[in-house]
């Protein structure tokens, strides 16, 4: 198996099997299989698995980027996923190297809070109230995206500044973007539009991967 289980919402220890999980915290969960080494036969696994929920990344990805961790949330025997995430990290010119992950999910879940650190399972009421800080194109769609607030208090708010957490709504599920550094928010309109990777078949054989330090 290259996927393993962890729990969604906090890195605490996880036992179970089948449709019987537990976390050391959060009691009864629905696990989160998150890759171990990134790779074209893990992301495979990991396709069937998050069925049918999209894959959202930049298609083409830009040059020199790499697809570093995913994982769906879904439980082992199968049932329909609630959440599933794909990270990719690159170059940038003002950042070095910056990373943007994509997340959609069912409301409650609590996978991209943890992602995001951010203290709520779902954006609220921060994710439509006054203008977007902008818009993204997903597949055909154009989809307004808010700021989520990462602070959590003044011994964080240096450290919030370590990502960006965006949120709006797409296929009737939540979508969020985490981006590190925050400053990365800035290539958003460079790095084109997100397509569903799961549909593209065998042009998925020349997906790059690599293994980076995990950020969460």
């Amino acid at each position: 198996m290259r996927l393993e289980p962890e729990c969604p919402r906090c890195p605490a220890a996880v036992t179970g099997t089948g449709s019987s999980w537990l976390c050391a915290i959060h009691e009864a969960i629905v696990p989160l299989w998150r890759v171990t080494d990134p790779d074209y036969d893990a992301f495979a696994e990991y396709l069937v698995r998050s069925r049918p929920l999209p894959s959202w990344v930049p298609w083409p990805l830009p040059d020199g980027w790499r697809v570093t961790d995913f994982g769906c949330v879904g439980l082992e025997d199968g049932g329909n996923p609630l959440a599933a995430y794909v990270t990719c990290s690159g170059p940038s010119e003002l950042d070095g190297v910056v990373e943007l992950t994509v997340v959609t999910e069912e409301p409650g879940v609590g996978l991209a809070a943890r992602i995001g650190g951010v203290t709520y399972t779902d954006p609220g009421r921060e994710a439509g109230d006054g203008a977007p800080l902008t818009r993204i194109r997903v597949d055909s769609n154009s989809v307004p995206m808010w700021l989520v607030s990462t602070y959590d208090g003044a011994s964080r708010a240096t450290s919030a500044l370590d990502r960006a957490v965006l949120a709006g709504e797409a296929l009737g599920r939540w979508l969020w973007l985490v981006l590190r550094p925050a400053s990365a928010a800035l290539l958003l309109a460079e790095m084109g539009p997100l397509h569903d990777v799961s549909a593209h078949g065998p042009q998925l054989v020349s997906l790059p991967f690599t293994r980076a330090p995990r950020a969460w």
